[in-house]
């Protein structure tokens, strides 16, 4: 028989933060349940020493810090938290990643409203056939300017989070304003 050390709360919670966010992005347009409510605990369970990351939130921000990641500029980082997108523009901002490297395309979380707003149609790879869901909180034109913007490999990956929630949406998923 062998003994394995329990984990901690922490890495309990980390590691649950850690599932759910990689059950959102491998089927993307379904919500997936958070250990805890917003942000801190994806940046917990995301970011280590090896990170470049932005937060707009001071608070969000120490808890980066604390996690060894480097706080840097929004063009600068592979992570970037947002309560709110200024303007779809601002996604022009965001690193892409190329087509040598597009792992160096940055994950950007940021806050919305599900179930509400626009409806919007996600298909790609991890869907079965099309997923349909609604979605508030971000600027206008959001999601035409992320089809202007990715040119598969390259792109970023989107978390969304509502409270508790998460959905996912891969570089590889086409989203369609219904």
């Amino acid at each position: 028989m062998t003994a394995h050390p329990a984990p901690s709360e922490f890495e309990a919670r980390t590691n649950a933060t850690f599932e759910a966010l990689m059950w959102a992005l491998s089927r993307p347009g379904l919500t997936r349940d958070l250990p805890a409510p917003g942000q801190a605990g994806i940046v917990e369970a995301l970011l280590d020493r090896e990170c470049n990351v932005h937060c707009a939130d001071p608070d969000l921000a120490r808890i980066a810090a604390a996690t060894g990641a480097a706080l840097v500029t929004q063009e600068q980082a592979d992570h970037l938290f947002l309560d709110m997108l200024p303007g779809a523009d601002a996604l022009r901002q965001i690193a892409l990643g190329s087509d040598l490297y597009p792992e160096t395309g940055a994950t950007l979380v940021c806050n919305a409203r599900l179930g509400q707003g626009a409806a919007l149609r996600i298909s790609g790879p991890g869907c079965n056939g099309a997923v349909d869901v609604k979605v508030a909180g971000l600027p206008d034109g959001f999601w035409q300017m992320r089809a202007r913007l990715m040119r598969y490999p390259m792109g970023f990956e989107l978390f969304l989070v509502a409270g508790a929630q998460v959905l996912g949406v891969p570089r590889s998923s086409q989203v369609e304003v219904i």
